[in-house]
């Protein structure tokens, strides 16, 4: 295909030399105008279908919107800034492949791997680069051994039109604890500024047109390397399509004269880059998004629909395989799990400390959705539990900052609240007739009080990692680790132990309970006068589903979830409800 482009492109070269010998002197040729178009994505994370409660339009929708660019322009890309093969736990049964399949009907043209795109080993990720009818690109990446490497480092694409493009990637090195260990032994990262220095030498002794560096390291300043740090340290880079850090870069960010362009997470943006050029000389650029409120309205493609198909069948049985048993009812009830220790808060917590080794493990009580009653204990039960697709996320905090989040956990009691704390390795008292921000009396890490000076590595979800359910002492701290989704954590965990018989240890004491006044009845509505019409609003109306919290709504808005609660009056901003309006404002 790439060869016929040449022959074709040769063909018009010796066509227009001709034309300039015959033509008349003194007639002169406009300048010929050439245009390429990126469609980038980056931390998709198995978002295969699209999902309207975290904002993704999943590669349903992108394709219907690929194949619409490619009909404006047919000098067109789609690119990949990695971790795509893993994220959700219908995607997960088939480790990647049928992620693969989707982007090879899509025709992706080039990816690069994100950290978690090794989740299920680097073995498993080779075998889905033999399926991927598109290069995956690393030139950073090699054997500890003797240096070789399993990919490639770049790729040439010759355009409709003419134009050359080299595109090479680069992989994060935090993958070597972003990722399980394991799936990366024997496995080196090289550095990220040789290798592009190394790539961008190779691609001009190539002739190219245009270089884009496609790479999953970020923009995050507690990372090592960046994308930043890439464009400062290496010269002839033309564009970075970056990926990992989650970041949206509306119109890009141009550093040391290189775009770099990142469209978010989950598919909840399509990234668009529009290049021109006058006579095979670069003219400018320009990075553009188009947000899921804007996709959303767009056709499901019915190709990819047929794959998820396929997949709801493959999933079918394996939802109704068995993992362990109980011999308790493992309490998720809502008014429970938001207000006090559960055997089932309890159990999860403890499934994460295991998991990664941390010396603490917290979740918020508004994550587990659902109990589970003594017996067998199936895939879809624990996967009604936990919904949610969120991932592991282990950070250090001082003694201080865990003081300071548990009573930020326990400020709203006796009321539910879902940023209620369940914990692992720790135990803590709290006198609920006590000021909030003076509540907690005392806490324990292990067997010994904890020491406010010093430092303990704490899971959480990345959710509460990120600031969620207002959890901001979290915020901004680099993870030190990563774990799997909590789903599969804690099916991991129960296949493990077999059969359970979970309790309720006393790891949360609540002391001086206040009575919970009883509401107030209702009044019944006097009937209004027809309202006289309303002038247009300046804001949007959104009703509140089931699983919503306002920081989500807010990034779904592209605004700030404390304008959200100032703009709606919310004198909780953490208690929002099913149904309940809030205003958006424009």
């Amino acid at each position: 295909m790439l060869q016929n482009k040449r022959i074709i492109s040769w063909v018009l070269s010796l066509v227009l030399v001709l034309g300039i010998m015959i033509m008349p002197s003194g007639v002169a040729f406009a300048a010929e105008n050439q245009t390429l178009t990126i469609v980038h994505v980056n931390d998709v994370h198995g978002r295969l279908a699209g999902n309207e409660r975290d904002g993704s339009m999943g590669y349903v929708k992108l394709k219907t919107k690929v194949d619409q660019l490619r009909e404006m322009d047919p000098n067109l890309l789609l690119l990949n800034a990695g971790d795509t093969f893993h994220g959700t736990p219908e995607i997960n049964v088939t480790r990647g492949e049928t992620m693969v399949e989707a982007m090879n009907i899509m025709e992706f043209d080039a990816m690069t791997p994100g950290n978690h795109d090794f989740n299920f080993g680097y073995d498993r990720l080779i075998e889905l680069k033999k399926m991927a009818e598109f290069p995956i690109l690393a030139a950073n990446v090699v054997k500890e051994a003797d240096k070789s490497t399993d990919f490639q480092a770049y790729q040439i694409f010759t355009m409709d039109n003419g134009l050359r493009v080299g595109v090479f990637g680069l992989a994060t090195a935090e993958t070597l604890y972003k990722s399980h260990p394991d799936n990366t032994k024997g496995i080196e990262f090289t550095d990220n500024i040789v290798a592009g220095n190394k790539a961008v030498k190779d691609l001009k002794a190539e002739n190219v047109d245009f270089i884009i560096a496609l790479v999953h390291l970020g923009d995050d300043v507690s990372s090592k390397d960046t994308s930043i740090k890439l464009a400062e340290g290496v010269e002839g880079i033309d564009l970075i399509v970056d990926g990992h850090s989650h970041t949206t870069l509306p119109e890009g960010n141009m550093v040391n004269g290189v775009l770099i362009a990142q469209a978010g997470y989950y598919t909840n943006n399509i990234g668009i880059v529009k290049v021109n050029f006058e006579d095979k000389m670069l003219k400018d650029l320009k990075a553009s998004l188009i947000p899921y409120s804007e996709a959303k309205e767009l056709a499901d493609d019915q190709e990819i629909l047929d794959l998820i198909a396929e997949l709801d069948k493959i999933n079918a049985p394996i939802v109704n395989v068995v993992v362990g048993k109980t011999l308790v009812d493992l309490d998720g009830a809502k008014p429970n799990v938001r207000t006090k220790e559960t055997n089932l808060g309890n159990l999860i917590t403890d499934a994460m400390r295991i998991s990664t080794g941390a010396d603490i493990a917290m979740t918020n009580g508004g994550g587990i959705r659902e109990s589970i009653p003594a017996g067998d204990i199936t895939v879809k039960q624990i996967l009604t539990s936990f919904p949610f697709t969120n991932a592991l996320a282990v950070i250090e905090v001082t003694g201080k900052e865990l003081m300071g989040a548990l009573e930020h956990g326990v400020k709203d009691f006796p009321a539910t609240a879902g940023h209620f704390p369940h914990v692992s390795g720790v135990k803590y008292t709290f006198d609920a007739s006590m000021p909030v921000g003076s509540r907690v009396l005392s806490v324990f890490v292990g067997d010994e009080a904890v020491d406010l000076a010093k430092t303990y590595t704490l899971v959480t979800n990345d959710f509460m990692a990120a600031g969620g359910d207002d959890y901001t002492m979290f915020e901004g701290k680099p993870f030190v680790a990563e774990g799997g989704l909590l789903s599969d954590v804690l099916i991991e965990h129960v296949q493990k132990l077999g059969t359970l018989n979970p309790m309720v240890e006393g790891r949360i004491v609540a002391i001086n309970i206040p009575a919970i006044p009883e509401p107030e009845p209702t009044p019944v509505p006097k009937p209004e006068p027809t309202p006289t019409p309303e002038p247009s609003k300046e804001y949007k109306e959104y009703v509140v589903k089931q699983g919503d919290w306002l920081s989500k709504i807010a990034r779904m808005y592209s605004t700030d979830w404390r304008k959200l609660a100032e703009f709606n009056s919310l004198k909780n901003p953490n208690l929002i409800f099913p149904k309940q309006i809030i205003k958006i404002p424009q």
